[in-house]
Formats: C-alpha cells, structure tokens, sequence
C-alpha cells in the first residue's frame, strides 16, 4: 500500500510539473506578433514615402526585424537601378496566400521606402505578379493580417 501511495506522489507531482512547464512556455497564438500597426516595426510605415518599383525577384526568404517577432517573410528585388530588401509581413500570414511569389519572379511592389538595419527597403502594400495581386495593406498602411479595426 505504501507504494502504491508514493507511486500516486510521484504521478501528481509530474504531471502538476508538466501542467506549469507549458504555462511557462511562449504562446503560439496567431496575433500580430510584434507586425501590428501600433508596434514599433508596424509605426516604420510611412504613407508619405510610398512609391512603387518593378523587378525581379532574387529571393524569397524569412526574416526577424526586431527582437521579440515572429519571423517574416521578405524578398530581394532586382530593379534596374537597385537590389532591394521587400518586407512582406508575417510568416504566418504570407504563408497561406494563394498568391506564391518565387526567385525569376516579375513583380511590381508598392510600398512605403524605410531605411532599415542602414540599408533601403520597402515595407510592401501591394505586390503584383502578372493579373495577381497580394495586398498586404491599405492607402494608410494598415495591416491585413491585423483584422478589424474602428473607424
């Protein structure tokens, strides 16, 4: 019997140490994750500097702005004057597209010229490749992927 007690001990005391081992984890939740309008990435949005540039896309990778966000997608375009770095928005987002933009694409991308990490780059309103376009934000720079919002 008395083992049968400490057996019982030793299965509480693991599964109360599970239970509070993921509470302590990050959670992986479908929010913004450090890509919503009001963070400091989302601020660097500027309406005044939107313009619009056409290449091809070098690249297609991911990438982490700042520390404490989830990892975003971003593409180097080609154009006749520049190679430069085109944030997307988050992984999560972009990833479930319908729209798949890959290496030798044509694109024309309109979105707001930052300077980031020293280096020119656009944060990207709309890309289109061919008929199809990929909005990511509206005219004032507000995020798809951050839903409804009041007017």
């Amino acid at each position: 019997m008395k083992k049968v007690g400490s057996l019982i001990a030793v299965i509480s005391i693991l599964s109360l140490l599970l239970v509070t081992q993921s509470f302590a984890q990050r959670p992986r939740w479908r929010g913004s994750g450090g890509w919503g309008m009001g963070t400091q990435y989302g601020r660097m949005y500027d309406p005044k500097t939107v313009e619009t540039i056409r290449g091809e896309v070098v690249s297609v990778g991911r990438t982490t702005p700042m520390k404490g966000m989830y990892y975003g997608i971003h593409l180097m375009v080609k154009t006749d004057k520049e190679t430069i770095s085109v944030h997307l928005g988050p992984g999560w987002y972009i990833e479930n597209q319908d729209i798949k933009i890959e290496p030798k694409d044509k694109v024309e991308v309109k979105g707001s010229r930052i300077t980031f990490e020293g280096k020119p780059a656009i944060i990207a309103a709309e890309v289109k490749r061919g008929e199809e376009l990929l909005r990511l934000r509206d005219e004032s720079g507000f995020p798809g992927w951050s839903g409804w919002r009041r007017r």
